[in-house]
Parts: structure tokens; sequence; C-alpha cells
């Protein structure tokens, strides 16, 4: 099983098709549950510990707005974590908004520059039923390749 960083991190979608090719998805819904779930988190809902900041400070300059920094504390652990990438670009609102444009960029720029070259499958969001097809298809081709690549 490969930990496959989704992006648009939010796309509850994508990370229903990554688990169902038996992988884990890590996404936003993956890192904000762990949040809800720690017991000493004192601060609903912003659901951020006066850590997260410095985390944030790894993955962006303290002068990048602080909204990328508290986003980038989330994505950026996840983004090394990560065994592969799926990446889709031009995605519909309601597939996956990420909400920020500045993190998108970071985010883009991590994936690409982790170290191992990470497997990444850079696709665009189908606009028609035939490439919706193509869609799911490349998807369930870049994952079933994966199956091994993992220690897990």
């Amino acid at each position: 099983m490969a930990k496959v960083f989704i992006f648009p991190a939010t796309s509850l979608i994508l990370s229903d098709m990554v688990e169902r090719w038996g992988h884990e998805a890590l996404g936003a819904a993956t890192g904000i549950r762990e949040r809800i779930q720690t017991a000493s988190l004192d601060s609903p809902p912003l659901q951020m510990t006066p850590e997260d900041p410095k985390k944030g400070l790894k993955y962006a300059a303290v002068e990048v707005p602080c909204g990328v920094r508290g986003r980038m504390a989330l994505y950026g652990p996840m983004i090394e974590e990560a065994d592969a990438a799926i990446i889709i670009n031009d995605a519909d609102l309601s597939f996956g908004c990420m909400g920020c444009a500045r993190t998108n960029e970071l985010v883009m720029f991590m994936i690409r520059q982790q170290q191992g070259g990470l497997p990444v499958l850079d696709i665009k969001y189908p606009e028609t039923d035939d490439e919706g097809f193509a869609f799911v298809s490349q998807i369930k081709e870049f994952l079933t390749g994966l199956e091994g690549d993992s220690d897990d």
C-alpha cells in the first residue's frame, strides 16, 4: 500500500478512488481528521496548536502570508510522507477546491522537488464523458502500478 498525496487535497472523489485501489490517500480530510480527534486540541474550530505556525515556517518563509504557512503546516508533512502523488489540473470547484493560489504553487513546487523522484500522475480534469472514462482509467493504471512500491 502506497501513501498517495492528492491534489486538490480536498477532493473526496479522488481520495475515494485512491482508497478503492488499495492505497492510503493523503489529503485535507486525513489531516483535519487527525486534528479533530486529538484530545489535547484546545481551539476548535481553528484546529491549530501553537506549534503549527512553527511547522509552517519549515515550508514557507516568515514573509509569506500566514494563511499559506498554516496550510503548509498541514500539507507539507503529507507531501514529505507521500510515496506518490496525483495532481488534477483545472478541476471543477465541486471536485475539490484548495482555496489559495499561493499555497497551490508551493504545493506543486514541493511535489516536483521531492527527493527520490516522487511518482506523479499529472492530468487534466475531464470535460466530456469520454475524457471522464479516460481520466478514471489513467488513475486506475497509475495506482495499480504503485502496488508493492511501499514498505507498508
